[in-house]
């Protein structure tokens, strides 16, 4: 389910760019609204909403659901623990002591005269 979730998310952010690449911005007709241009205001005539304006708005929308839904998804997964912790543990090899090189140390030191 959450792979699912996953694809549509990644699906709707590349809308979502793809459409606003493709619309034409409203800062385009300010040179003309400092002399030769038809535009009615400074940052052009705010009409309609078109198309695009109208899909952006949707694909929108569903990249904020699906956001949230992993987010939700995510914070109630049960975890093992750590992914540091289980990362080092792979990848850390056990290594193997002998009992020839590993002698004990003794704390009392026999050299001191009292």
């Amino acid at each position: 389910m959450e792979n699912v979730i996953l694809v549509i998310h990644v699906l709707a952010a590349a809308a979502v760019i793809g459409l606003v690449l493709l619309q034409h911005g409203k800062g385009a007709d300010m040179g003309a609204a400092f002399g030769s241009g038809a535009s009615g205001s400074l940052f052009g005539v705010s009409g309609s909403s078109n198309l695009l304006s109208k899909l952006t708005s949707i694909f929108i929308t569903v990249f904020f659901a699906t956001s949230l839904t992993l987010a939700f998804m995510s914070s109630h997964r049960v975890s093992t623990g750590s992914v540091v912790k289980s990362a080092v543990t792979q990848e850390a090899p056990a290594t193997a002591v002998s009992t020839e090189s590993a002698k004990p140390v003794e704390n009392t030191p026999k050299d001191i005269p009292n």
